[in-house]
């Protein structure tokens, strides 16, 4: 979930045509918990292959990435590693919310409350370590750089951003803001028309600048991460009744440090520690970013052999892919990728 900063942070709304060319460093356990949860039946259940395997998230990175791609954006997928310590609470609290959730799935399923159900079902999405592997070996065959993070994928793609190795960091969470990605962009999976309600809704994608953000708040990047700490995030519960207008208040005030030196207000643990998360946090220098030309057969193993996908569909989504190439002249594919 991450921080909120509500509506405190400007956001624009842009076309996905305008990132034709740039390459973009997702978010990958966000995004896949993002299509576990929308893509599903109207009474809630994960889309599944004959053996009762979840393929929501296969259909949702297959199907969207490639339609990334024949608009031209060049994406990569960043992948969480081992969490910071302080994470464990937030990961115990949303393991019991999906618990919780899952019974109320299953309640309104017998009461005949689809709706309900629907609702229930996506708050219970959970991933697991063989959707994640998978999602690797799926996007590899696409030809799409995987890389790794040591801890906090967010923290990864926005330091891969700052070496202006991509042109944005590519999530739903305010986070990749308080790890310094230059540019942050949200609904860049989800663009078009989703599901809310019982209603469809356009969903266009919006991008952050942060310099233009600070700039506008009149703040710094600590500043920004001190009020992130005062409102809340994945490793802080926040102070009771501050929200971000009131945070962003008390930090132009004085620094976090005075106002926990007055006694104004207290952490859990040491906020200097929860700052050091978003100001040094841990990643990787040695990561690899190679585009290649995709593997159809091995794509045709993966989805159609193993999880039931249409053949048609999985071709048609290709043959798409390689004309918009020829339609927007691009280069040779070899060369696309690189």
């Amino acid at each position: 979930m991450g921080v909120d900063f509500g509506d405190l942070i400007a956001k624009q709304e842009i076309e996905l045509e305008e990132l034709r060319g740039k390459k973009i460093a997702i978010d990958a356990l966000n995004t896949i918990y993002q299509f576990l949860s929308i893509i599903r039946q109207p009474d809630g259940t994960p889309l599944m292959d004959s053996k009762g395997n979840i393929t929501s998230h296969l259909s949702g990175l297959f199907y969207r990435t490639t339609r990334l791609m024949e608009i031209g954006i060049i994406p990569a997928y960043v992948f969480d590693g081992k969490p910071p310590k302080l994470k464990a609470q937030t990961v115990e609290e949303r393991k019991e919310i999906r618990k919780q959730a899952e019974k109320k799935w299953k309640s309104a399923l017998e009461a005949g409350e689809l709706a309900e159900a629907r609702k229930y079902a996506q708050m219970a999405s959970k991933v697991t370590e063989p959707m994640l592997e998978e999602s690797k070996k799926l996007l590899g065959a696409l030809g799409i750089p995987v890389v790794q993070a040591p801890s906090e994928g967010e923290a990864q793609a926005s330091f891969i951003c700052q070496q202006k190795d991509v042109y944005a960091v590519g999530s739903q969470d305010f986070d990749s803001l308080l790890f310094g990605a230059p540019r942050l962009i949200r609904n860049i999976t989800i663009t078009g028309k989703s599901p809310r309600k019982n209603i469809y809704i356009d969903v266009k994608p919006e991008i952050i600048e942060l310099e233009k953000a600070l700039k506008e708040l009149s703040l710094t990047h600590e500043q920004l991460v001190e009020m992130g700490v005062l409102v809340g995030t994945d490793f802080n519960e926040g102070v009771k009744g501050i929200g971000p207008k009131k945070a962003l208040a008390h930090i132009k005030e004085k620094s976090l440090k005075e106002w926990v030196k007055e006694g104004k207000f207290s952490f859990e643990v040491d906020f200097e520690v929860l700052k050091k998360i978003f100001l040094k946090p841990e990643i990787t220098k040695s990561y690899k970013l190679e585009w290649q030309p995709y593997n159809q057969e091995l794509l045709i193993e993966i989805l159609h052999e193993k999880h039931d996908f249409s053949k048609e569909r999985i071709e048609n989504a290709l043959k798409k892919l390689e004309e918009s190439k020829g339609a927007k002249d691009q280069k040779s594919l070899q060369e696309w990728f690189r």
